[in-house]
């Protein structure tokens, strides 16, 4: 397996790039469900929402991952009506979760590996798990992601690991 060394973007809240950034990986993030949308519980099952969080804190940091962490579900929300507004308050939290881990995750490791990818996403999940489960009340609800949303996590591990990587090139 092959280690990539990132170069780590600092991005802050008064530079235009942040903001032109963060609009492109939540239309990302709008995009995808949409399409994810199409198969038959393909939210549930892939979790697209959360995907380009990762792409963008991991590559430009938690700055550029908040906005996005924080932009996508309730642009979805506002556009689409989904995730229903319900489900919106956990999705927020493990969208950011998602943001911090990554963004810790590169100033930590200051690399991308499979298995740190893998970490990245195991820690928002528990983390956000535990959230979700103290919010809602219901310990089956709060495991959906684990339960259905395996191919999701696959997906944000090893498709993050090869957009990262060819982010990086660029």
């Amino acid at each position: 397996m092959q280690t990539t060394s990132l170069q780590f973007y600092s991005l802050n809240y008064s530079q235009e790039k942040t903001y032109l950034l963060a609009v492109a990986f939540v239309a990302g993030n709008i995009i995808l469900p949409q399409l994810c949308h199409f198969v038959p519980q393909g939210g549930l099952m892939l979790l697209p929402i959360y995907f380009f969080t990762l792409i963008g804190a991991y590559k430009y940091g938690w700055k550029l991952g908040i906005l996005t962490a924080v932009l996508s579900p309730v642009a979805n929300y506002l556009l689409f009506g989904m995730p229903a507004l319900p489900a919106l308050p956990a999705i927020l939290a493990k969208s950011v979760l998602l943001a911090l881990s990554a963004g810790l995750a590169v100033i930590y490791f200051k690399r991308i590996t499979i298995p740190i990818l893998a970490l990245v996403i195991l820690a928002y999940q528990t983390v956000g798990t535990l959230l979700e489960w103290a919010m809602l009340g219901d310990f089956f609800k709060a495991i959906q992601d684990f339960s259905t949303g395996i191919p999701g996590m696959l997906i944000q591990i090893v498709g993050g690991y090869l957009v990262i990587n060819y982010l990086i090139r660029k």
